[in-house]
């Protein structure tokens, strides 16, 4: 297990019941990176990662 994973597994159990819309989970990521500046290469390379599911190109 890695250690991200405790957050994720918390993520959820606390709100893995709530249905939210993509545009509130990037209103809460730039809030984050707000707050915490250091992350924002990793955040943004999630929001990147996420956007891009679907593409076959990166496949």
């Amino acid at each position: 297990m890695y250690f991200t994973d405790r957050g994720i597994e918390e993520l959820e159990n606390r709100r893995g019941e709530d249905e939210v819309t993509l545009g509130w989970v990037a209103e809460q990521l730039r809030t984050f990176v707000d707050l915490n500046p250091d992350f924002e290469v990793p955040v943004e390379r999630l929001a990147t990662w996420l956007a891009r599911l679907d593409d076959e190109d990166d496949e």
